[in-house]
């Protein structure tokens, strides 16, 4: 089995790719792992697909799923996880605010962790006043409302084991909340400080007004699910090895 998969959603990132595939590829071959980097193209309206295949032909190692209409990040980011066969999963964007050199960190801790979730602890470099304050807000609004300690809920730059991904059920928008889910689930999550970096091409495919009222509705289906979520703990199960389906 490969040991890594690295799911890249994308949309729009044309100008964004060979220098993300050039940083992202000498990483992963210091990591000394058998690999795989899945792009997951959105319904890019340039030059993306194109760019992604010219890595293929060069690097069998890459592979490039493409989906037909554009279905946002969260349609992305699923379509990558059922398509990924590492043991370990990292997923990142595409717009080069992440850093690839921080992967063998977030790694580090699937030692001890189920998964890892970026904290991007010096955003300040890397967005503007608005941004960086509607994003302080939103945070503390979340964790209000969803009961958790999340430093930053808008970072998707992660780690996982395979086995967190399994029965994952992801709705639109909720990419923002996995590491909420896998914990309602028993995983164990932990922040991990990780640099951000700003755009240096295209734009942001989100606002501040309609990442907040779109996100606010999630908010409140995550408190339902936590609410409802069946809790219960086998101890018994006398003649169990009889029962057929």
């Amino acid at each position: 089995m490969t040991d890594l998969s690295v799911v890249i959603p994308v949309y729009n990132e044309e100008e964004n790719l060979p220098p993300l595939w050039a940083e992202l590829s000498q990483v992963l071959e210091r990591l000394g792992l058998a690999f795989e980097v899945v792009f997951v193209d959105d319904g890019s309206r340039d030059r993306s697909a194109e760019i992604i295949r010219s890595f293929r032909e060069a690097d069998a190692r890459v592979r490039l799923v493409r989906l037909k209409t554009n279905g946002g990040e969260t349609a992305a980011t699923d379509a990558g996880f059922k398509a990924a066969r590492g043991r370990r999963v990292v997923v990142m964007d595409a717009d080069l605010q992440n850093d690839p050199g921080d992967i063998p960190t977030l790694l580090s801790h699937l030692d001890h962790w189920d998964a890892a979730t970026g904290w991007r602890v010096r955003r300040a470099e890397g967005d503007n006043l608005v941004r960086r304050v509607s994003s302080r807000v939103a945070n503390r609004i979340r964790n209000w409302v969803s009961d958790e300690a999340i430093q930053d809920s808008g970072c998707t730059f992660r780690a996982f084991r395979r086995e967190c991904l399994r029965g994952l059920v992801l709705y639109r928008g909720f990419h923002r909340f996995i590491p909420t889910l896998l914990k309602m689930r028993g995983y164990r999550v932990v922040e991990v400080p990780v640099s951000h970096r700003p755009r240096r091409f295209g734009r942001s495919k989100y606002g501040v007004l309609n990442r907040a009222v779109v996100s606010l509705a999630d908010l409140l289906v995550i408190r339902w699910m936590n609410a409802r979520l069946l809790r219960y703990e086998v101890v018994e199960d006398v003649g169990g090895d009889l029962v057929r389906d």
